[in-house]
């Protein structure tokens, strides 16, 4: 069975409209594509300004509260600084000089000690928080004290005493730091309370 030339161009013709109608749905589909994307690209730069917001918001709390962590930190510095300067005796030990934020670098080793107390034969090495943690303990019996060895080498024959200051301490913490031998201090009124193992 052969086709005829008037067939074969009604066949064209037919595919031809098809064709155009499948054009046109083209056209359709890809006009409603693009304002999906424009929307898209709407809505995605909006969440970007409202980021931006977020991010400046957490940006303004982040520095509000490092500020006022710091501020506390060094209240508690200054109060146990002019206390022990005022009177330099800790566990009946009267020490001839006391240093505030020192740091020492040496051999790629670096180390700042809040509080440093020293007369002829002893050293008192004190960390300070206005409210301790267990990784304070920890990084001055494991960190500071080796690193105070290193860092301060003419010390080396002087007896080396630690201690943890802090307005809030909670007692399981107090008990560990006294368990290893760390006085702990604490504030009691306008005074220090030292308690020791």
């Amino acid at each position: 069975m052969s086709i005829t030339d008037q067939e074969l161009r009604d066949l064209v013709a037919g595919l031809a409209v098809s064709q155009a109608k499948t054009d046109a749905q083209m056209l359709k589909t890809d006009a409603k594509i693009e304002k999906i994307f424009a929307d898209l690209a709407i809505q995605t730069a909006k969440t970007d300004v409202q980021l931006a917001k977020t991010d400046a918001k957490v940006d303004k709390l982040a520095k509000m509260y490092g500020g006022t962590s710091n501020n506390q930190g060094d209240v508690a510095e200054e109060f146990y600084f002019n206390s022990l300067k005022a009177n330099p005796i800790l566990n009946g030990i009267k020490f001839d000089y006391i240093d505030k934020n020192i740091t020492r670098c040496k051999n790629g080793i670096e180390d700042e000690y809040d509080i440093v107390l020293i007369n002829g034969k002893e050293v008192f090495i004190i960390e300070v928080k206005y409210k301790a943690h267990q990784a304070d303990l920890d990084r001055l019996l494991n960190k500071k004290a080796p690193n105070f060895d290193k860092l301060y080498p003419e010390y080396q024959n002087y007896i080396k005493h630690l201690g943890l200051a802090s307005f809030s301490i909670n007692d399981d913490l107090k008990k560990h730091a006294i368990e290893n031998h760390v006085t702990v201090l604490q504030r009691k009124g306008k005074l220090i309370e030292s308690i020791v193992a």
